[in-house]
């Protein structure tokens, strides 16, 4: 079975030899390499898979040894990742990573979608995938979040997909779980804030429409971006055309994204990613 070694540490000579050389003397076959140095702060990332039966967690402790005292290493297999999705309303998103779930097309399990509103029940239900209804009416929103972290505890997940969830997360939800939540929104963000976004760009004349893909933090819409995409639009396209190329991207780029996160491809380095796509 093929695994995974990601490194990421302070730079110094010869790590890629090092490293290199210490799989070799454990007879693994390196299949891939992907190294890159971060200049400006001289921070080190690597990312290398390699095949051969081994002790993961043996192998995590002799290469962390050789590094430098701050160093990150992790030794994983490659496995598939546990999600629980959050939404609203809004199907587009939902039903794609649905359907992917369905044919194994990404690196994932969904264990569980949870909803504010009723609205996507059957469809998620049509997957024989449980839906938790949680309604968020007329309680506090620390109410509603603590309802929400009661139902996360019957699974043991690898990530939180907001998936067109749209309820701002607060500091206290979010704490526990850093670089593991993962958000899918229009790019347009921080003009056209709050209600109809294609509207109010349709009215400024905008002539590309985008989403963005990325880790949540306490700031809200500003955490570490994992993807992102664009498509040119013309003055023939009305404020509705707008959002259904919208949804279109936003589908396609959390598809991306997760497909980099589930893969073991993205480092997060502080408020920025580092892939090796």
């Amino acid at each position: 079975m093929e695994t995974i070694l990601r490194i990421n540490c302070t730079d110094e000579k010869g790590l890629v030899y090092k490293i290199s050389e210490l799989l070799f003397k454990n007879e693994f076959n390196i299949t891939k390499n992907d190294e890159f140095v971060d200049e400006d702060n001289g921070r080190f990332f690597m990312r290398t898979t390699f095949e051969g039966d081994c002790d993961r967690e043996q192998i995590a402790k002799e290469v962390l040894a050789m590094l430098p005292p701050d160093s990150k290493v992790d030794c994983v297999d490659g496995r598939k990742k546990d999600v629980v999705i959050l939404v609203t309303k809004e199907h587009h998103c939902l039903a794609d990573l649905l359907i992917r779930n369905q044919f194994k097309d990404l690196n994932f399990n969904i264990l569980a979608v949870i909803g504010n509103y009723e609205t996507l029940q059957e469809l998620t239900e049509k997957f024989d995938i449980p839906f938790i209804y949680i309604p968020a009416e007329n309680i506090t929103r620390e109410e509603h979040e603590n309802k929400i972290k009661e139902t996360l505890k019957n699974y043991q997940f690898d990530y939180l997909v907001l998936v067109k969830f749209m309820r701002i997360l607060s500091p206290n939800f979010i704490q526990n779980l850093e670089g593991k939540i993962i958000n899918i929104h229009h790019s347009f963000l921080p003009a056209f804030i709050g209600a109809n976004p294609y509207k109010q760009a349709f009215k400024r004349g905008v002539k590309i429409i985008g989403a963005t893909a990325h880790f949540v933090t306490n700031d809200l819409d500003e955490g570490p971006i994992i993807y992102q995409d664009i498509i040119k639009v013309s003055h023939s396209k009305t404020a509705r055309d707008l959002a259904k190329m919208g949804k279109d991207v936003e589908r396609i780029v959390l598809a991306n994204a997760l497909k980099l996160v589930f893969d073991d491809k993205v480092f997060i380095d502080g408020n920025k990613t580092i892939i090796f796509e």
